[in-house]
């Protein structure tokens, strides 16, 4: 069954035309931040309960176990459609186990903006928007008159390699990629129908990126492929025209944004539609649930496809397959439904900057203890990179990708396909995190940092002695542990081997065999 109507051949035709008058009508010159996607939505949560939620480990075992199994069993619910353009339907739809079993993946801002590698991905309507810092590089770096359209001949992906991407997001140990295919400022990176003169294709490296990169992702990896896309464009004439009339048209949508995303799904079937640019219109604006119903019951990808959360005014944290909250997300506690923290290696921005310092990114412990934080909580994690405009991405970013897959090629047990454990962090030493196989008879204790004073043993307060027969560790050490009961619901002591004897750098994993 089909929820959103498809389009007549003469309909196709007008998006040509459309796209034509739009491509050569965009204003000059726009407040944002490139720290954060939606500054308005982000304080909409912090005002909301779901940022109140008590910590499990202040909550009493038997109600703890059961919290924990409620939070696990809704990161996959039990209905199989068909699935209606409506909320209470649409979220009912299980999540397919490949995302939840994946954990890691790899998030890729490119596009116009990267041409310029200031202000971020945000640059054109910080610059319309007149803040100083914007209009003062505009006015050192721009002819009078220049338009943000002409920035479009300077991205030229010149050395993109789609295999060499494919091999370093392998490498880095990610099991999914998502790609931002239109950004804000509405340019597409592939040969969009309705982005006649505005798209990757038609101006700068003249080539469908999309299409490069979705083939490369499937025929050199296992890696599933995702496309970003942003519902709204600042200043293209037909949204500012709906916005005008407070969105009781929906021209914008009709012409340019649900064929986009029709023939995104259709051309490239992506595993993750990763949407956004959503929070100024609701979702009824936007035929979202529409779009999904379609998405979930007939499209190519109906079986394997996940999607986020923001697909209107008030959706996000709230619907869709899985919370985003805000951009860099991390709650530090079990969620009751599965999220993802979507971060950046470059602690100040999502795309390319000229002006990073090496301090500006991410140490490779801090990298790691954001994945080890995320996992133990339930969450996915999204590590964004930000590709230059010829298609590199900067060698301390592969640096640091390649030493999340060093770390995961040792200790990828502890990640991949677990699941949260009935305390996500350790009741008496600090920097311990846990995570569980599936049916519970392994228990991951990942230490983010050796004990001080390099001492050799470590309390782990949450776990009942009682119930450990084995503990090992992983990274290469494959004696058996020393470990002591400490009875009591005191929990259990475990020796440890010197640390130049685990090959392990960054985080340690103890495994806790468990009767």
């Amino acid at each position: 069954m089909k929820y959103f109507r498809k389009f007549s051949a003469s309909q196709t035709s007008c998006f040509t035309v459309l796209s034509l008058i739009l491509a050569f009508s965009y204003p000059v010159d726009g407040d944002g931040t490139f720290q954060s996607y939606n500054s308005k939505e982000r304080k909409r949560f912090e005002a909301s309960s779901i940022s109140n939620i008590r910590h499990l480990n202040e909550i009493e075992d038997d109600t703890e176990e059961v919290k924990v199994s409620t939070a696990r069993n809704n990161f996959h619910t039990t209905k199989s459609g068909p699935y209606f353009p409506n909320w209470p339907s649409l979220d009912s739809r299980l999540l397919p186990k490949w995302y939840d079993e994946s954990k890691i993946g790899i998030f890729i801002h490119w596009g116009v903006f990267s041409a310029l590698g200031f202000n971020g991905a945000w640059f054109w309507e910080c610059w319309r928007e007149g803040h100083k810092d914007c209009v003062d590089f505009a006015k050192k770096n721009f002819k009078p008159n220049f338009t943000y359209q002409e920035i479009a001949p300077e991205f030229t992906a010149e050395f993109f390699n789609s295999s060499d991407w494919a091999d370093l997001f392998r490498r880095s140990g990610a099991r999914y990629v998502v790609l931002t295919t239109k950004h804000h400022e509405g340019f597409t990176l592939w040969p969009s129908k309705t982005a006649f003169g505005w798209n990757a294709n038609d101006v700068g490296p003249h080539r469908d990126l999309v299409g490069e990169l979705s083939r490369a992702i499937r025929n050199h990896s296992s890696l599933r492929f995702g496309v970003y896309h942003s519902l709204y464009e600042w200043y293209n004439p037909l949204y500012l025209d709906d916005k005008q009339n407070n969105f009781k048209t929906n021209q914008f949508v009709r012409f340019k944004t649900m064929p986009e995303l029709y023939e995104l799904v259709e051309t490239y079937q992506p595993d993750v539609v990763w949407s956004d640019g959503d929070w100024e219109a609701p979702d009824t604006y936007w035929n979202s649930t529409e779009f999904l119903a379609w998405l979930y019951n007939d499209s190519p990808v109906k079986e394997t496809v996940v999607t986020n959360d923001r697909w209107g005014l008030g959706t996000m944290c709230k619907h869709g397959g899985f919370n985003t909250c805000a951009d860099r997300y991390n709650p530090g506690v079990l969620q009751p439904k599965k999220w993802e923290n979507c971060m950046t290696l470059d602690k100040y921005a999502w795309s390319f900057r000229k002006n990073t310092n090496f301090e500006d990114y991410l140490t490779p412990e801090e990298l790691i203890t954001t994945i080890v934080e995320t996992v133990s909580c339930g969450g996915n994690i999204l590590v964004n990179v930000g590709p230059t405009k010829e298609g590199m991405i900067a060698p301390i970013q592969q640096e640091r990708l390649l030493q999340m897959g060093e770390w995961l090629g040792l200790h990828g047990e502890a990640i991949y396909s677990t699941v949260p454990w009935t305390f996500q962090n350790d009741t008496a030493t600090a920097n311990v995190w846990y995570t569980a196989n599936p049916h519970m008879s392994r228990v991951y204790a990942i230490m983010t940092k050796w004990p001080e004073n390099c001492e050799r043993t470590i309390i782990l307060g949450a776990v009942d002695g009682k119930r450990v027969s084995v503990v090992t560790m992983l990274g290469g050490y494959k004696d058996h542990l020393k470990f002591e009961d400490l009875g009591d619901k005191s929990g259990v002591r475990v020796e440890l081997p010197a640390p130049d004897e685990i090959k392990s750098k960054w985080a340690w994993v103890i495994v806790l065999q468990m009767v």
